[in-house]
């Protein structure tokens, strides 16, 4: 038989897409899925309709990550997100596709989103580091003392990723959160999941630590509802959501003091700055008292 012939014949093998919570590729406890479509209405594949119970399990799964994440050096955590640039680098094709079918884009507008989200990786890997040194710092006191704050993650963050840039907005929400030490529970765009999706894949062969990125796909306001008011999320950015989603999830986020990063016109394409990292850091403040050095009474 011939290859033309062989390949006539051969059924085509469809990708079954999957959420990822702790490290692992899980389907919907609640055996839900839903059609995703492209932006000529053509169908591309059934997505995990994600429960109140998956959001409950992504929480569990980032709070027993942050431990070890957050206690990693600054140093190792930019490793690994260099790392996942790399992997991405491998698989840019397949971004391409699934981002220009997601978004509505040509090869060459798709291609240059793909670049830009490997190139954000790469960015904030280099903050890692870096960025207690411009958020912290030794304060001037009247008295004999060192005083020394110093950054610290707030713990496990809920992001809303946005609706419209389905990748590198969702780089974009995802990497400054974890860069400084947090572990987060994303909600992926609803009506363009399938790049969210196809990145946990790459962050489970990144060196990633199982829980440290957790991603839903589903209903926005089903799952962010119930993450808003869980008791053991820390932090709240609400990127993807609307002017009425927010305000809900803002009241029942203030039931425990989260820290809460409000929506707003954001270009994505633009230069990110620090803010999105600082959003989600505490400030440690040290005292420790001096002593004097020899007769003339000079301190250190």
């Amino acid at each position: 038989m011939s290859e033309s012939a062989t390949s006539a014949t051969r059924l085509s093998v469809f990708k079954t897409y999957k959420l990822y919570v702790g490290g692992k590729f899980p389907r919907s406890e609640s055996g839900r899925v839903y059609e995703v479509s492209d932006s000529k209405g053509k169908w591309l594949a059934n997505a995990p309709l994600s429960s109140r119970k998956d959001a409950r399990d992504a929480v569990v799964a980032a709070r027993k990550a942050f431990g070890g994440w957050s206690g990693a050096t600054a140093y190792n955590r930019g490793q690994v997100l260099y790392r996942v640039a790399e992997m991405l680098e491998g698989r840019r094709e397949q971004f391409v596709r699934e981002v220009g079918e997601a978004e509505g884009l040509s090869k060459s507008k798709a291609a240059a989103v793909v670049d830009a989200a490997i190139d954000r990786w790469v960015w904030y890997a280099g903050w890692t580091d870096k960025i207690g040194q411009i958020v912290g710092g030794a304060n001037p006191v009247a008295g004999p003392y060192f005083n020394l704050s110093t950054p610290e993650p707030t713990g496990v963050v809920t992001v809303v990723a946005p609706q419209e840039s389905s990748f590198l907005g969702l780089v974009s929400v995802i990497a400054p959160v974890i860069a400084t030490g947090n572990t987060v529970v994303v909600i992926a765009s609803e009506s363009a999941p399938l790049p969210a999706l196809s990145l946990g894949e790459v962050l489970a062969t990144s060196d990633v630590p199982g829980g440290v990125v957790n991603i839903l796909s589903g209903k926005t306001a089903e799952l962010a509802v119930p993450l808003a008011s869980h008791q053991d999320v820390n932090g709240l950015d609400l990127a993807g959501a609307d002017a009425a989603l927010a305000r809900d999830l803002e009241v029942a986020a203030a039931d425990n003091l989260k820290r809460v990063l409000r929506p707003g016109a954001v270009d994505w394409s633009a230069d990110q700055g620090t803010q999105r990292m600082t959003a989600f850091l505490e400030t440690k403040t040290v005292w420790h008292p001096t002593g004097s050095l020899g007769a003339s009474g000079s301190a250190y």
